[in-house]
């Protein structure tokens, strides 16, 4: 029954501190969410405990592969999908989970550079009562032709926007747009998917005194906005590249420049801090990690 495409994932990182102790960041909300999406795939859902067991006892045979060098990680990857011999559309009766890793080099080694986005309004990645919310493959695998649409166009990533021409979310990472009074706006609808690393940054911007607002967002007001000043800048977030500066975003007959500094600098001053907690570096004052070789 793999090709009817029951299947969901997680993503997540296990982080090598300096005293050699090996932790990771939030997983009880990966373990929440992929529970989500098994719902919405008509999978079983995988009780917590069980999804954090399963991390330790895969770093429990693979502890050597945690890397150690700045910004390095080990990625790991939980996902379940059905597996029976089966022809019929129904909800599998037998499934597999697995974890499987792969340690991960720095994602800028180069430093962190503003990256520019494609706007796809030929393609949609999810439809209002679909699977925009679940981390299943098939919302991957949609995303596949308009980014390399977006590479084409000399963009590194592609940006959508929903039925009601309101901003959903790029390929792989959600979007936060900065305002000029320091309010930062992200785009809110049941076809998003929950991004951990984006509750997270701005779970930090909120202790700085930044107002945060979780709403419909259009395109029009980040056109808008952008000219008037009222929106300085806009960043990206995930678990892969944590964040990173939108520099550009590019349409078929428009252009957002965001060459100013501020928005960068406040995008890379919340990345420098969630990075420092998940590498043990600072305080970890909300009980985000949890360790795996305990």
């Amino acid at each position: 029954m793999l090709h009817y495409a029951q299947e969901i994932f997680e993503g997540m990182k296990a982080y090598r501190h300096a005293d050699g102790s090996i932790w990771t960041f939030r997983p009880y909300e990966n373990a929440a969410r992929m529970q989500r999406s098994a719902r919405r795939m008509a999978l079983p859902e995988l009780p917590s405990d069980i999804f954090i067991e399963s991390l330790k006892q895969l770093i429990a045979v693979d502890a050597d592969w945690v890397p150690s060098a700045p910004e390095t990680s080990l990625y790991l990857r939980p996902f379940m999908f059905a597996k029976e011999a089966f022809l019929g559309v129904r909800p599998a009766k037998k499934v597999n989970y697995y974890v499987i890793a792969s340690p991960a080099g720095a994602y800028f080694p180069g430093g962190v550079e503003p990256v520019n986005i494609w706007l796809s309004t030929q393609y949609s990645r999810a439809g209002k009562g679909g699977t925009g919310a679940a981390k299943t493959g098939g919302n991957y695998a949609s995303s596949l032709l308009p980014q390399a649409e977006a590479y084409e166009k000399g963009c590194q990533q592609v940006a959508f926007l929903d039925d009601e021409g309101n901003l959903e979310e790029l390929g792989g990472m959600n979007i936060v747009l900065v305002k000029r009074d320091g309010t930062l706006v992200t785009p809110e609808s049941d076809s998003i998917l929950e991004g951990i690393t984006r509750d997270s940054i701005l779970q930090l911007a909120t202790d700085r005194g930044h107002v945060v607002e979780r709403r419909s967002v259009s395109l029009d007001e980040w056109r808008s906005g952008a000219a008037s000043g009222d929106i300085v800048g806009a960043f990206a977030c995930g678990t892969a590249a944590v964040v990173v500066p939108i520099g550009r975003l590019l349409g078929t007959d428009f252009e957002i420049v965001h060459a100013g500094a501020e928005a960068s600098e406040l995008a890379l001053s919340l990345r420098q801090e969630l990075t420092d907690i998940q590498y043990g570096r600072v305080e970890d004052r909300h009980g985000w990690l949890t360790r795996l070789d305990a």
